[in-house]
């Protein structure tokens, strides 16, 4: 069956074109219709000029005047202001094409949370989806990316990559299953937790994911993004639902399961915010990192048994693949 295409043009075409145009067939005067619609004429000039919008009451006064449908005004402006504002848009665009090397656009595509593409306006529109936000500028502003933009302010640190990172990691644990958050029983579960760390990685992420769960906290591995600099996170999804967000970075045992303790202590000990496993410690957050790390310290688990997590993690299209088959 085939497929009729359309092609719009997109010229702004002000409806005032065709208001000229039906007064011409007519052979009647500007004035003259503004006497019949009650509108002084130099309003009736600057519709035809385009400095004038049709309104809906407008548009009923030229249907009774002309004889042409009220929705025929209404829609010539509506599609007008739509191509005006489409083109602003692509000027503004064009602006927001500087933000474009801060964010890890490469390794967001590689995960199918953008689209691949060499075009910088459809990069742009992407990550507008992706982010969920008309600007780039916007970003800052986000409440759920403030923790971010604050170890932006670091001069290695992009705030962009951060907030990437993070809302890959939201995605992928919006609709994650996991029971009601359960405090207690994530305390209760902290021997299970470390005697995993005896085992490989392709036995102990399922098994950890599954106990995790069980307590209210969705586990997401993500490969480290570039210029984040940040072994791990935690953050919630409503009250009852945490995140925990690991990094490969490193990619030594001892790193990840302390790490993975640090984020654990953040969500048992502390207020449910953002909390992003650094280099680097904000002075607001002295005490709450120190908490985190002796609660990490008191974990006993074995020696670096699984070495360097490289063989399972660090080939990008085998954990790609695995995130997926995952999710």
């Amino acid at each position: 069956m085939a497929t009729e295409k359309r092609v719009y043009s997109d010229l702004p075409i002000p409806p005032g074109e065709y208001l000229a145009e039906v007064l011409a067939t007519k052979g009647m005067a500007q004035a003259e219709l503004a006497r019949r619609i009650g509108r002084p004429t130099q309003a009736v000039n600057e519709i035809i000029k385009g400095e004038k919008a049709i309104t809906p009451a407008t548009a009923l006064q030229l249907e009774k005047a002309l004889d042409v449908p009220a929705h025929i005004w209404v829609g010539l402006e509506s599609r007008y202001q739509l191509i005006k504002a489409r083109r602003e848009e692509r000027k503004q665009l064009q602006k927001e094409s500087a933000f474009l090397p801060r964010t890890p656009y490469k390794q967001l595509a590689e995960l199918d949370c953008v689209e691949r593409t060499r075009n910088p306006e459809h990069k742009i529109r992407e990550l507008h989806r992706f982010y969920g936000v008309s600007s780039l500028a916007n970003l800052p502003g986000i409440k759920a990316y403030e923790a971010s933009f604050r170890c932006g302010a670091r001069k290695e640190a992009s705030s962009y990559s951060l907030a990437a990172w993070l809302r890959c990691a939201e995605q992928r644990a919006v609709d994650a299953p996991a029971e009601p958050f359960n405090k207690g029983k994530l305390r209760e579960s902290l021997g299970d937790i470390r005697a995993l760390s005896t085992k490989s990685p392709e036995e102990f992420l399922p098994e950890l994911k599954r106990i995790l769960a069980l307590c209210g906290v969705v586990l997401v591995m993500l490969p480290h993004f570039p210029k984040t600099y940040a072994h791990g996170a935690t953050f919630w999804l409503g009250p009852d639902k945490a995140v925990l967000l690991m990094s490969i970075r490193g990619k030594w045992a001892d790193i990840f399961w302390f790490s993975l303790f640090h984020a654990i202590g953040h969500i048992i000990l502390h207020p449910k915010k953002t909390y992003i496993n650094d280099d680097h410690v904000r002075p607001e957050q002295v005490q709450q990192e120190k908490e985190a790390d002796q609660f990490a310290a008191e974990g006993k688990w074995g020696p670096e048994v699984l070495g360097r997590l490289e063989a399972y993690v660090t080939k990008e299209k085998r954990y790609t693949v695995t995130l997926k088959e995952e999710a």
